[in-house]
């Protein structure tokens, strides 16, 4: 019987292909246009599980997109891990800032370029590969549940649902999930927290249509302005969040806490030469280390009013948007910080305009502990493919369902992810490195050892 290592390396250029093929499908859950093609990827998904040696792997269909759950149960007495990623990628716009196409991956220079190539479905598959390894080779150590969505992208609404109807179904010992980063290569890491959500779309709205902005311009406010001004009303001089409220839960780390996160390696001119910028920005007193990890924010994350078009169009806008997202920290709630965002929204309004304030998907911050036995396989795991240990670290991003999995099912979660942050997720050129798709292959298969070790004796 093969190796794991041997097995990988017969498969590794099919490993690669495969991958190819699943980030052809444009399974943008965010536009409805698309809702044939993320139907085809969770069949795609569905068909790869069965493929890698799945007991049995059905598309479970919800009120929006469906989700993809695969078993492998090898021994009832031994643990079992739920395996969770998703398969929905977020819309490629602006197309004309991609390199090639978003859904006709390409690999330059030891990189995958694709939309979902990082965020999630070459850390997903990863999860695929590896089980196949075990299973094709007779070695798996433990039981495998796989549960993969297709909502992620637009706020997992359905998926909350599902851990309801489905506990018995979902009865594991850990979750594990690759959809977060490391370091880097050379210094490999593990998220140990996650921020929490509140993602909010305001409208300001002025006269009763557009204007022309000669003859009304002056005498009637411009919803554009105003909605900018208040925007700017948001952070204080020193960039600090200015609702009211909005700090009371939030829990200042000490000293030593906040010695530990900027140990890790980090060039400050580096970071800047990345992101073609002269200078970071952010709350007075604090690294950018912490910033991303530790603190809440609030961003601005599209704004839109009057005329964009080629050309000019002279006018007043009769309305104007923005979308907003604030990240969270522990003991801050999203229902909580959404209700406190409305408020001070609302009060904030002159007279002169109305506003509406919509409130849309959020999720609350989590923090794993680094002492558990899942953690340690997985700390153990990395030691084992990289050589070294992982550095613990915070991660900015939000992963709302973790949460609700320790809520809903009863269940911790590691973050074994294998990006980068200069992956471009979101972004224009997504990519995934080759290497890092082929080491989380190489690593997940010595999670699951190490943690079915941890319950022998």
């Amino acid at each position: 019987m093969q190796s794991w290592n041997e097995y990988q390396l017969a498969n590794k250029d099919r490993f690669l292909d495969e991958l190819l093929d699943l980030l052809r499908i444009p399974s943008v859950s965010a536009d409805s246009k698309h809702k044939d093609d993320v139907k085809r990827c969770a069949e795609a998904v569905r068909d790869h599980l069965l493929k890698a040696g799945c007991d049995m792997a059905e598309i479970c269909e919800t009120a929006g997109h469906p989700i993809v759950y695969g078993q492998k149960i090898v021994d009832p007495s031994k643990p079992t891990v739920l395996v969770y990623g998703h398969y929905d990628v977020q819309p490629a716009d602006p197309l004309n800032l991609w390199h090639s196409g978003p859904f006709e991956p390409v690999v330059k220079d030891g990189k995958i370029y694709a939309r979902g190539a990082c965020d999630d479905k070459g850390q997903m598959f990863m999860h695929i590969k590896a089980l196949e390894t075990m299973a094709k080779t007779g070695s798996m150590p433990c039981n495998v549940k796989v549960m993969i969505e297709g909502e992620e992208e637009v706020g997992s609404n359905n998926l909350g649902i599902f851990l309801e109807n489905n506990k018995e179904r979902l009865k594991a010992d850990i979750v594990l999930v690759s959809d977060t980063s490391m370091i880097s290569m050379e210094h490999p890491s593990i998220e140990s927290g996650l921020r929490g959500l509140a993602y909010m779309e305001v409208e300001v709205n002025g006269p009763n249509r557009d204007l022309h902005s000669g003859v009304y311009g002056g005498a009637v406010a411009n919803p554009a302005t105003i909605l900018c001004k208040m925007i700017a009303s948001l952070h204080d001089e020193n960039n600090h969040i200015t609702i009211p409220g909005f700090y009371d839960t939030v829990q200042n780390l000490t000293e030593v806490e906040r010695a530990a996160i900027n140990s890790a390696p980090f060039s400050l001119d580096e970071y800047k030469a990345d992101l073609g910028v002269s200078e970071v920005w952010g709350e007075k007193g604090y690294t950018t280390l912490e910033r991303t990890g530790i603190r809440p924010t609030l961003e601005v994350n599209g704004i839109w009013g009057g005329y964009i078009g080629e050309g000019a169009k002279t006018v007043l806008p009769a309305k104007a948007n923005a979308k907003i997202s604030m990240r969270l920290v522990p003991n801050q709630s999203s229902d909580e910080i959404a209700a406190m965002f409305q408020a001070h929204f609302e009060k904030i309004a002159p007279g002169y305009v109305k506003v509406k304030v919509t409130a849309h998907h959020g999720g609350e911050a989590v923090v794993t502990p680094t002492d558990s036995p899942a953690y340690k396989a997985a700390a153990k795991a990395i030691v084992t493919t990289f050589g070294k240990e992982p550095i613990p670290t915070r991660g900015g991003g939000s992963i709302p369902i973790v949460a609700l999995f320790e809520k809903t099912l009863g269940l911790k979660t590691v973050l074994l992810g294998f990006g980068l942050d200069n992956d471009n997720i979101h972004s224009p050129n997504e990519k995934y490195d080759v290497f890092n798709y082929y080491k989380g292959i190489e690593t997940i298969p010595y999670f699951h050892k190490y943690f079915a070790e941890s319950f022998e004796g």
